[in-house]
C-alpha cells in the first residue's frame, strides 16, 4: 500500500520551484556625502571674489577718496542736540536732565575726565582757532592752485585749437610762482612782440594778449604787468637808461590791450618796467627771450568793491 502511495506522488517540476533572490551588501566603502561641499565651495569662491574686488578698489582710489571712506566708516561724531534722538542713545535720554537735556553731550560730560587746573591758561580755544585758520588757509591755497592749473590748461587748449595761436605757442610760457600764476610773452629771434625801440605791441602780441585776457577773466585775482628788455650784446651793461622807460611803456601798452579785451581796470595791481635787471636767461642777458611781458595773477583775495553808500 505504501508502494502504491509513493507511485501516486507526482514529482515537482523545475519551473514550479520558487525563485530565491539573494542581495549581497558590500561593506568597507564610503557612502555618498550629498552636496554640502558644493555650498561650502561656493561660499569660498564668493569670499575670494569679494576680497580681490576689495583689493582692486583700494588700489584704484586716491588718498582723498580713501580718507573719505575712512571717515564714513569711522564712529559718528557726537553733536549737541536737544534730545536723545540726535545722539548715541537713539531716542532715549541718560541722566536726570529730563527731556530737555543735551542728549549725548550729557553722556560725554559724565564720562570725560576732569581737566587739569592749568587747562584754561593753555588756551584750548585759541589752539582750535589757530588750527581751523590754518586748515582754512590750506584749503584756500589748494583751491587757488587748482584754479590756476585749470586756467593754464585752458590757455594751452586755446593755443592748440586756434590756428592763429598754435604757431605762437612757443612764445608763451605759463608757470606757477610764489607770487601766483605767471604768463610770459617772450620774444624769439625774428619773432618779436614789439618793433625795435617801439612801445606798441604788434599784431602778434595783440593776438596773444587777447587770448591771455580770456583766461584772466575766468579768475577774480588781481594782476601785475611787468615789461622786460634784453641787454645790448657786447655792451657789458644789463640795461641802458632808455630801457627803463621803454620796458615801462611796453607794460602799460599791454595793460591797455588787456583792458580792451575785457579785463576790469580795477584788477590791475601794478604796471612796472624792469629793463634788463631780471633776465629770463641770466647766462646770456642779450638773448631775445629776455625781452618779454610778464603777467602774474596774484595769490591773494580779490579786491572787494568800495562801499559808496558811506
Amino acid at each position: 500500500m505504501m508502494r502504491r502511495r509513493i507511485q501516486g506522488c507526482v514529482p515537482m517540476s523545475v519551473s514550479d520551484r520558487p525563485i530565491l533572490i539573494k542581495k549581497v551588501k558590500k561593506g568597507g566603502g564610503h557612502g555618498h556625502h550629498g552636496g554640502a561641499w558644493k555650498v561650502a565651495y561656493a561660499d569660498f569662491v564668493t569670499a575670494m571674489m569679494a576680497f580681490f574686488l576689495l583689493m582692486w578698489l583700494v588700489n584704484a582710489t586716491d588718498p582723498e577718496q580713501k580718507k573719505g571712506i575712512a571717515e564714513y566708516f569711522a564712529p559718528a561724531s557726537v553733536s549737541e542736540t536737544t534730545s536723545g534722538s540726535g545722539g548715541i542713545l537713539g531716542g532715549t535720554a541718560l541722566g536726570d536732565d529730563g527731556p530737555k537735556s543735551s542728549g549725548s553731550m550729557s553722556v560725554i560730560e559724565q564720562l570725560a575726565p576732569e581737566a587739569p587746573p592749568d587747562a584754561a591758561e593753555a588756551g584750548p580755544s585759541s589752539n582750535l582757532s589757530s588750527a581751523s585758520d590754518a586748515a582754512l588757509e590750506a584749503e584756500m591755497r589748494r583751491r587757488e592752485a587748482d584754479q590756476f592749473a585749470s586756467a593754464a590748461e585752458s590757455l594751452r587748449q586755446a593755443m592748440q585749437s586756434m590756428p592763429e595761436l598754435a604757431e605762437l605757442s612757443k612764445q608763451l610760457i605759463v608757470d606757477q610762482t610764489p607770487e601766483g600764476l605767471r604768463i610770459q610773452l617772450v620774444d624769439q629771434e625774428g619773432r618779436s612782440m614789439f618793433d625795435n625801440n617801439s612801445s606798441q605791441p604788434n599784431a602778434r602780441a595783440q593776438v596773444l594778449l587777447r587770448a591771455v585776457a580770456r583766461v584772466i577773466n575766468q579768475l577774480p585775482n588781481r594782476i601785475s604787468i611787468t615789461g622786460h628788455t634784453s641787454a645790448v650784446a657786447g655792451s657789458g651793461r644789463a640795461s641802458s637808461a632808455g630801457d627803463w622807460t621803454l620796458s615801462s611803456a611796453r607794460a602799460n601798452a599791454s595793460r591797455l590791450v588787456l583792458q580792451g579785451a575785457g579785463v576790469d581796470p580795477d584788477r590791475v595791481y601794478s604796471v612796472a618796467g624792469k629793463a634788463g635787471s631780471d633776465p629770463l636767461y641770466p647766462d646770456d642777458p642779450s638773448l631775445a627771450g629776455n625781452r618779454r611781458i610778464s603777467i602774474v595773477l596774484l595769490r591773494e583775495a580779490p579786491v572787494l568793491p568800495m562801499d559808496t553808500s558811506l
